[in-house]
């Protein structure tokens, strides 16, 4: 089947989205180790917003409606906003590896979300492709063991699975202004909340203070706020506003494969045997979720 110019495009833009979230998880872990997690979160988002505001002359042609503010505003408090503070606190806790492989969920969740706001059909295979991949989830925390990456893997998933219900938030009320606005906007609004919902929690006693200029700090912190913020996003909001939610989302499956892959290379961190069963029960509910009923034909 050959794709349309636009579907080509919107596909290239979800695949090119995954990899970069996929990256933020070792990176994210690296730059802890040098900067506390508020300071790397809220200059990640004020890059983003920098970079962003130079080009938002090309933003003139938006035409705000009435009572949207509150829509946007939660958008960007669901994420980047809370689900950035549950996962970073989740990287404290758990491998990168770990972390990422949660994320296989999120599209089963948007599908769960879709059929009480959207209206839209639940089928009966999705909900036993969500009992499998939950099983699985549950597994690889229980099998976790603790060690230097980390320290209380079952607590650290846990909130890694809270981050997805905020991304879950984010997605659903994201496909609703697609239509309505421009993705590198929605981008923007995203990255200025999220700067703006950050700069309060520098000043939380239990945040440490920046004292050294590390390369390799600034370095993650960059490729955080322009290749993350602005490319992930900003390409994932573009490829959502050109296909359905639910096509959109399935592209999230990648993230825990490239997830796996970039830690091992970045990180060093494996998993046991039984982890990695864990993991294909995981993919393994996603994928039977993501098939047709015979019904469907």
């Amino acid at each position: 089947m050959t794709l349309s110019n636009g579907k080509a495009v919107a596909y290239g833009a979800l695949l090119t989205a995954a990899l970069f979230w996929a990256g933020s998880f070792p990176v994210l872990k690296v730059a802890f180790r040098i900067y506390d997690p508020m300071v790397v979160l809220f200059f990640r988002m004020l890059l983003g917003s920098v970079c962003l505001l130079a080009f938002s002359r090309n933003f003139s042609n938006v035409e705000y409606k009435t009572g949207d503010w509150k829509l946007l505003l939660f958008m960007g408090v669901c994420e980047p906003g809370l689900y950035f503070v549950f996962e970073s606190t989740a990287l404290q806790y758990t491998d990168a590896s770990q972390a990422g492989m949660i994320c296989a969920m999120a599209p089963l969740m948007i599908a769960l979300a879709a059929k009480f706001i959207l209206k839209e059909p639940f089928a009966r295979r999705t909900g036993i492709g969500f009992a499998v991949a939950i099983t699985g989830s549950i597994l690889l925390s229980l099998l976790s063991e603790a060690s230097g990456n980390a320290p209380n893997p079952i607590l650290g998933n846990f909130f890694e699975f809270l981050a997805m219900f905020c991304a879950t938030g984010y997605m659903i009320t994201l496909k609703f202004l697609s239509d309505r606005y421009n993705p590198w906007f929605l981008t923007m609004i995203q990255a200025m909340i999220g700067a703006v919902f950050f700069f309060p929690l520098l000043f939380l006693p239990s945040t440490v203070t920046p004292t050294t200029f590390d390369p390799m700090g600034i370095g993650a912190i960059m490729f955080l706020g322009i290749m993350v913020t602005i490319g992930g996003y900003g390409l994932y909001n573009l490829g959502m506003s050109k296909v359905p939610a639910g096509q959109a989302s399935a592209f999230i499956n990648l993230i825990p494969v490239f997830t796996l892959l970039l830690s091992w290379i970045m990180l060093d961190e494996r998993l046991s045997m039984l982890q990695y069963g864990c993991c294909g029960l995981v993919l393994a509910g996603v994928w039977y979720s993501q098939g047709k009923n015979k019904s469907e034909g």
